[in-house]
């Protein structure tokens, strides 16, 4: 019967820790960001832009303000088009909170005249006992908390992004990947997202809070974070041991 017991105890732990187990090895995903709100609004069409105006002026104009002229507007603005990215965080949060509660209670019942009843009624109980005190009751609860969370984080880089996709709306869609090697460590960064060709500089860059629905990873493989990584073993046991 113990047997029994402990092997629906094993197949109901595992069953709770099957939805992790596909984390085992490698680094959290991120959301998907083709079927998200903002994308399905950019997928509609919208108004024409300053933009096409401005094309449709250029072309009947004698000074041309095409890309390759002097005063050309460099921005990337198609696809295929490449800027850069400047990822600066810089970030700092603290929060902490304390709460206390009291409650105390006293109840006390006694019967010291009913009609002669407990004086027929003392005698017959046991020794000590007495209805002048029926219920004597006291009760005493309290209960307090405090916690705090303290973060700081700091990231300054930098990564060049190609326009991979432009919506009606003249939203564009960015990506881009740097992988930099130094003996048997590889040090990754990579980040999508939307950008708006309004908040990209004459410099044809764009920083990170200007990057809609943005993914930023930076990370790393080789042979140090395998060695700072717990085994498999070790994190599937994490996973199914409630203790």
């Amino acid at each position: 019967m113990r047997f029994h017991v402990f092997a629906i105890a094993l197949i109901c732990l595992a069953a709770a820790g099957c939805s992790r187990l596909a984390d085992v090895g490698s680094a959290p995903g991120f959301t998907q960001i083709d079927d998200t709100v903002e994308a399905r609004a950019m997928l509609s069409p919208g108004l024409p832009s300053d933009l096409d105006v401005q094309r449709r002026a250029d072309s009947a104009s004698l000074w041309s303000g095409s890309r390759g002229s002097l005063l050309g507007d460099r921005r990337a603005t198609r696809r295929g088009d490449i800027m850069t990215v400047v990822i600066e965080i810089d970030d700092e949060a603290e929060i902490s909170n304390s709460s206390s509660r009291g409650r105390s209670g006293d109840e006390n019942l006694s019967i010291n005249q009913l009609v002669g009843i407990p004086q027929r009624i003392n005698p017959q109980l046991p020794e000590g006992a007495s209805l002048s005190t029926a219920a004597d009751i006291s009760s005493s609860s309290s209960s307090s908390g405090d916690g705090s969370v303290r973060r700081n984080e700091k990231l300054e880089l930098r990564v060049a992004a190609t326009v991979i996709d432009e919506f009606p709306n003249g939203v564009l869609r960015i990506q881009g990947s740097q992988e930099v090697r130094v003996n048997f460590e590889l040090r990754e960064l990579l980040i999508t997202g939307y950008v708006r060709p309004e908040d990209i500089s004459r410099q044809n860059e764009v920083t990170y809070d200007k990057i809609a629905s943005a993914r930023i990873s930076y990370g790393g493989r080789g042979q140090i974070t395998d060695v700072q990584q717990p085994r498999y073993g070790q994190q599937v046991a994490d996973i199914l041991l409630p203790f």
